[in-house]
């Protein structure tokens, strides 16, 4: 499992990734589930994934083949005239990846074992920054004013805290500090999501990564950030109104 977030801000994109998967307690590995790919001054594309390992990764293949093809070959990806076109080529490329190796090992594509779904964020020169779900069907939605974050893998444990904390109007340094939180609650409730993090800061017009960096387990930030919020949790549980055991309910007083 993986814990992935994409969030559309007024300002730009934030996207946050972790990088562990599993198959099984005594078999975890790290790898990156965060892509980006751009041309500068022109656009940039980034994609997260979650599923089937082998799914997430043949279809990146299949974009960096795309990407570091020869002159003569086009490269559909980095060439679409929107980053709806963009959404559409990753979506068809999963759909036909999961498809494939579905009709391989001789099952149904609807079985989901080799399922997988992404996040695509970024922004072509002359356009809005756009951020689409996609699912293993290869259709997507689009992140609007009321639908304006996407996450994919193991997403109930951080949702409420992004639900509480969006604003998109929201700094980049906020948003940051708000997926940290995220993450960390994410951590503390699934073993099956786990650091290094990968951060991506995307500001609008800027075709190029405002802010990059991977987030390791001994790193400064992300430790204070999760020691603080779980004092801060302490503190308010202690401010809210006591409990008290010996006052009748409130419909048996009015009796």
């Amino acid at each position: 499992m993986t814990y992935c977030v994409g969030m559309l801000l007024d300002s730009g994109l934030v996207l946050m990734s972790d990088t562990r998967t599993n198959s099984g307690v005594d078999n975890i590995s790290t790898f990156r589930k965060m892509h980006r790919w751009e041309i500068p001054g022109q656009r940039i594309v980034a994609l997260m994934a979650a599923g089937n390992l082998a799914t997430t990764q043949a279809v990146v293949s299949h974009l960096e083949e795309r990407h570091k093809a020869p002159l003569e070959r086009h490269n559909a990806l980095l060439e679409a005239d929107t980053m709806f076109s963009v959404a559409t080529i990753v979506g068809n490329l999963l759909q036909n990846t999961i498809a494939a190796s579905a009709a391989d090992n001789g099952q149904s594509a609807a079985a989901g074992a080799f399922s997988a779904s992404m996040i695509v964020a970024g922004q072509i020169k002359g356009m809005a920054p756009r951020l689409f779900l996609i699912y293993p069907e290869g259709n997507f939605i689009e992140a609007s004013f009321d639908t304006p974050f996407f996450q994919i893998g193991e997403t109930k444990y951080g949702r409420p805290i992004l639900l509480r904390g969006y604003d998109r109007a929201m700094s980049f340094e906020a948003a940051v500090k708000l997926l940290t939180v995220s993450f960390d609650s994410t951590l503390k409730a699934n073993l099956s999501v786990g650091l290094p993090l990968d951060l991506l800061v995307m500001e609008r017009d800027c075709f190029e990564p405002r802010h990059e960096r991977r987030v390791e387990a001994d790193d400064p930030y992300f430790r204070s950030v999760s020691t603080g919020w779980g004092e801060a949790l302490k503190r308010a549980l202690e401010a809210l109104p006591d409990y008290r055991m010996d006052s009748p309910p409130p419909d048996a007083a009015q009796d």
